[in-house]
């Protein structure tokens, strides 16, 4: 018992340390910039945007190559002096409102924003709908005593089956 215990403590420590440990590994050393302000820039900007080979993580936590290739042009847009709004503009402009993590609310991505509520609300309505029918469905009349002797009659006869 007190082995299984060490085992399932080592396996939540070993689990910890790698949910821990695997984002660092996402940037590597010779990305780093040697300038503190513009790597806090670039690692705010990298944080923000969408890595297109994963989709559900940012270009900063993600070890994919592309992913790689967008934190260095990050860094080499913020090295020739462009702001952040230049560079987060100039990554939409070639990959569209994906590239971020959070699209801005436009016409376009409408329906993105507006999917929970509309989900939502029918189901709301579905549940309001299926109460409504349940409160209107009629109840049977009472059986009257010649059906009440027949069912008495019928649940007494032996079943052939």
């Amino acid at each position: 018992m007190k082995l299984l215990r060490r085992l399932a403590a080592f396996a939540a420590f070993a689990l910890l340390v790698w949910n821990l440990a695997v984002p660092a590994w996402a940037v590597q050393p010779d990305e780093v910039m040697a300038d503190p302000t513009l790597e806090a820039r670039a690692r705010a900007l990298s944080s923000g945007l969408r890595c297109l080979v994963c989709q559900n993580q940012s270009i900063d936590d993600s070890a994919a190559p592309l992913a790689r290739d967008l934190r260095l042009l990050v860094r080499e847009r913020l090295r020739a002096g462009d702001d952040d709004a230049a560079i987060e503009h100039y990554l939409v402009s070639r990959y569209g409102d994906f590239i971020l993590l959070k699209p801005p609310f436009s016409p376009e991505t409408l329906l993105l924003w507006g999917a929970p509520a509309l989900v939502l609300a029918a189901g709301l309505g579905g549940v309001l709908l299926a109460r409504r029918a349940q409160g209107q469905a009629e109840a049977a009349p009472p059986l009257d005593a010649a059906e009440v002797a027949r069912l008495a009659a019928l649940l007494r006869e032996p079943h052939s089956g």
